[in-house]
């Protein structure tokens, strides 16, 4: 919606000055109402959950089935040879047991990654530029941006200069993508 609109129109909408920011009195009211700019984690799986999901493969339901057709051959010849069998759910359970661990050890990277770096962003409030967690955005903050900078939040560009963004995480372009405060997109196109 606010791609749509004149930036004049947006500031106006969102109660906010270009110049100025948001006064620490809008900013708390406005935490109230909308909450923090965080995305709702997801509930962690338990671990049973995780390793039953291994078995979702179309390959290990394949060896599970031949294990299957294997013990059942040897019941039916009265040879009751289930060693085959018995080698094949041992290697899918195995193979499930390490999808579980590197699973876990990927989930601990993650996490350990996101407290190195605690998400910043510059924004103007009460007329000065200070730097806030991204949480801690409301709509209407005017985000200062500056080369090499995340995007902390969906934002509306106000004013800029020659500036690209790079968009790869989410559309798969190496290229960085020219961004224009002036742009104006019509209602229901695809946003670049």
């Amino acid at each position: 919606m606010w791609e749509t609109l004149r930036k004049e129109e947006v500031l106006k909408k969102l109660e906010t000055n270009f110049r100025h920011g948001l006064s620490q009195e809008d900013v708390k009211k406005r935490q109230l109402k909308y909450g923090k700019n965080k995305l709702k984690d997801k509930p962690k799986e338990s671990l049973f959950i995780k390793f039953i999901k291994q078995f979702n493969d179309f390959m290990i339901i394949i060896l599970i089935i031949a294990s299957i057709v294997s013990a059942v051959i040897s019941n039916l010849q009265g040879e009751n040879d289930y060693i085959d069998s018995i080698i094949i759910i041992a290697i899918v359970v195995l193979n499930a047991i390490m999808g579980v661990i590197q699973e876990a050890k990927a989930e601990k990277s993650i996490e350990a990654l996101q407290e190195m770096t605690p998400p910043k962003a510059k924004v103007i409030r009460n007329s000065v530029t200070n730097e806030v967690n991204r949480e801690d955005l409301v709509p209407g903050d005017i985000i200062v941006l500056e080369a090499g900078n995340y995007v902390p939040a969906d934002s509306r560009i106000i004013e800029s200069f020659n500036l690209k963004i790079e968009e790869s995480s989410l559309t798969g372009e190496t290229e960085a993508v020219l961004k224009e405060a002036e742009k104006i997109c019509k209602p229901n196109v695809a946003l670049r």
